[in-house]
């Protein structure tokens, strides 16, 4: 199995690293594989780090603007370099069998959201959570509860969405995943 971890390419606090170096540790002691952004800075780079030192394995994408900024990381087993960013999210949904957002910006929400959205348009039924690090994503929960509440948001697809706490949460959540249906059927013949 392998988890797509988004996440930021800033560091955030000391809390925000610990935590993002104990849950890829703790992925790659349970043999589950990352893919991520492919980039050594910030908490991308914390989670590629730790789940290597683990003996996890890692895979990287990352668009080629990106290998010419000097952002790549250089010590990872498997950097698969694509052109575009939208080519660098669909490689990662297809090398994924599950999505999670660590704490990060708006490529972060912006990932995850992708990724959230075409499960809900039937183009893949693979899990998606938060990871709730110190309460970060409390506040966009907020919002997105508001959107249930306003009629934009199917509640079940709100419910579908894990809000984990650790390794194990994901793991245990990915495990007893049930993917609502599709959001949009065609009309019955």
């Amino acid at each position: 199995m392998r988890i797509a971890v988004f996440t930021g390419s800033q560091a955030g606090p000391p809390s925000h690293q610990a935590a993002a170096a104990t849950f890829a540790t703790d992925l790659a002691r349970a043999g589950v594989g990352i893919v991520y952004g492919g980039g050594d800075v910030g908490l991308m780079g914390v989670v590629a780090d730790a789940a290597l030192a683990a003996g996890g394995e890692v895979v990287g994408v990352i668009p080629q603007h990106l290998v010419d900024d000097e952002v790549a990381h250089r010590g990872l087993p498997r950097l698969e370099v694509v052109q575009t960013m939208h080519e660098r999210k669909a490689v990662m949904a297809d090398l994924a069998d599950a999505f999670v957002a660590l704490p990060g910006a708006a490529g972060t929400l912006e990932e995850l959201f992708e990724a959230w959205t075409w499960g809900m348009l039937g183009l893949h039924a693979k899990p998606t959570a938060f990871l709730d690090v110190e309460g970060f994503w409390q506040p966009q929960l907020d919002q997105l509860r508001r959107m249930v509440d306003d009629g934009y948001l199917a509640a079940n697809r709100l419910e579908a969405l894990g809000v984990v706490h650790d390794a194990a949460e994901l793991l245990a959540f990915v495990d007893g995943y049930q993917h609502p249906a599709r959001k949009w059927t065609p009309p019955a013949a």
